[in-house]
């Protein structure tokens, strides 16, 4: 079941929140793209983990995601060690992702920074051969990610490349809408949350604007790189 990307989120939004209009053009080009959620969400001050499950199934069949999972981590209180890397190096061996785009590297929520050095740590060491892990009582092979990016979430991380995302700026916004316990709704008698305001979803099409703005299209997403990037030619950028 090998995937071309594979994305992680710390929480199930954070995929739609970083990186959704990038996914819906990545599956337009024919890409298989999955989602892997290392939480339920359970400590999300509005709505339940259940909610939040269907929610993120909604937002899976919107952007057309060729499968979603989650590895049920505790919200909050997760942590980077080995016990967790083993979860997250099967995931990797199992779907075998040339690219793997994971949480911003800081961030307000802690949890993002976290989820963020997890993955990539996982990422290195599921191509060790002597870790050894099993699925479904087989040995899985080991298998190293071609490349890892960022997503940039609440704080405005500087980008190391933007991606043009023009074209599916409706479709992002309408896979965050999928979560619709999280964000504004004049009805809803839950708490108000830094996400759940009337401007949020605004900022959250301005940033996509501004950033679109600087490399000279209408709507792009940015994205920060753990190595140099690397060009065929100097013709080879938009």
């Amino acid at each position: 079941m090998k995937l071309d990307i594979l994305v992680f989120g710390a929480h199930p939004d954070d995929a739609e929140l970083g990186a959704a209009g990038t996914i819906a053009k990545e599956v337009s080009k024919g890409k298989k793209v999955g989602i892997v959620d290392l939480t339920r969400g359970e400590l999300g001050t509005r709505g339940t983990a259940e909610i939040r499950g269907k929610e993120a199934e909604n937002a899976k069949n919107i952007l057309g995601v060729f499968v979603r999972e989650n590895l049920g981590f505790r919200d909050g209180f997760f942590v980077n060690d080995e016990a967790h890397q083993l979860e997250v190096i099967k995931m990797i061996r199992k779907y075998r992702p040339e690219i793997v785009l994971c949480n911003a590297v800081n961030d307000r929520h802690i949890d993002h920074a976290k989820g963020s050095e997890l993955v990539s740590h996982a990422c290195f060491l599921s191509g060790l051969v002597k870790i050894e892990t099993l699925l479904n009582g087989k040995a899985q092979e080991k298998w190293r990610p071609k490349l890892v990016y960022h997503y940039i979430q609440w704080k405005n991380l500087t980008p190391d490349f933007a991606v043009d995302i023009s074209q599916f700026m409706e479709k992002k916004t309408e896979a965050i809408l999928a979560y619709s316990s999280q964000f504004h709704d004049p009805k809803s008698k839950e708490p108000e949350t830094p996400i759940s305001s009337k401007t949020f979803i605004e900022s959250v099409k301005y940033r996509a604007q501004d950033l679109g703005r600087l490399i000279g299209v209408d709507y792009a997403e940015g994205f920060t790189v753990e190595r140099m990037l690397a060009v065929d030619s100097l013709d080879s950028l938009i």
